[in-house]
């Protein structure tokens, strides 16, 4: 069951930059949606991805309609207009590829887009005095939760480069 993360027209470098890392350290594919904001391989975006970008699993698309075509699975749109939090979904129980769908940072997913889903839109609860999430954060976010579903497989559960007794032996 590979994890997907897809980025609909992102605007900001080093939020992209933070979703690289996340999706290399998680083993999730990237799938980017342009126009994109930025030039993915400038100094700004290399920054942020900490020089993981080489490590990266990923794909871009002219449009969302490319991308649509071109990948079979469950789609799920994370919005902040939506009803149903992360807990009303079991990962698990899907046998296709899952994608994580998130919008531009400036206005989200069309909306034309979201009212076709309306059962696959997912939100990230919050204090109602916050309008919404840094969306770097939000991937990190619910790759985590879903992973949590999955026990974490297929990841490391100990530090590798320094060793797992690391902290035993200083």
């Amino acid at each position: 069951m590979p994890i997907n993360v897809v980025l609909f027209e992102p605007e900001i470098p080093q939020n992209t930059g933070n979703i690289i890392r996340t999706c290399v350290a998680t083993n999730t594919k990237l799938h980017l949606i342009e126009p994109l904001g930025f030039d993915l391989y400038k100094k700004d975006v290399k920054r942020s991805t900490a020089n993981h970008l080489e490590g990266l699993n990923y794909q871009t698309y002219c449009n969302y309609e490319e991308f649509v075509k071109l990948n079979e699975g469950e789609y799920f749109f994370i919005t902040r207009y939506a009803t149903k939090n992360p807990n009303e979904f079991k990962f698990d129980d899907y046998s296709k590829n899952i994608y994580l769908i998130f919008g531009k940072e400036s206005s989200g997913l069309p909306y034309e887009l979201l009212k076709d889903h309306l059962e696959q839109c997912i939100r990230i609860p919050m204090s109602a005095q916050a309008r919404s999430l840094n969306l770097s954060n939000c991937v990190a976010i619910m790759v985590y939760d879903l992973l949590k579903q999955f026990d974490y497989e297929s990841l490391s559960l100990f530090e590798v480069q320094k060793g797992k007794d690391f902290l035993n032996n200083i």
